[in-house]
């Protein structure tokens, strides 16, 4: 797994590091620090924390079917809703 995160977007808003600490940090009020090559344990908390930035910073390869996916425990859990509202525009 693979993450990254387009710093020129990154508003500090720091959904990801309070959605997955052990790979997100800020670092001062503005400025976020993190793992690129986190910890294949950290899948689900990634899901979250990519499906939860509000500007639509952070990718993440190798990530597909972590949240909302049938068979992953995380239908229904918070963040899991955001990326279908905001593909059909409501």
């Amino acid at each position: 797994m693979r993450l990254v995160v387009d710093l020129n977007k990154c508003q500090g808003y720091a959904q990801c590091a309070f959605l997955a600490p052990d790979v997100f940090a800020m670092h001062g009020e503005e400025s976020l620090i993190y793992n690129p090559r986190p910890e294949e344990e950290q899948r689900e908390r990634l899901a979250r924390a990519v499906a939860a930035c509000p500007v639509q910073a952070i990718t993440a390869d190798g990530l597909d079917g972590a949240v909302g996916e049938p068979g992953t425990g995380s239908v229904g859990e918070p963040g899991a809703g955001a990326a279908g509202e905001a593909s059909d525009g409501r």
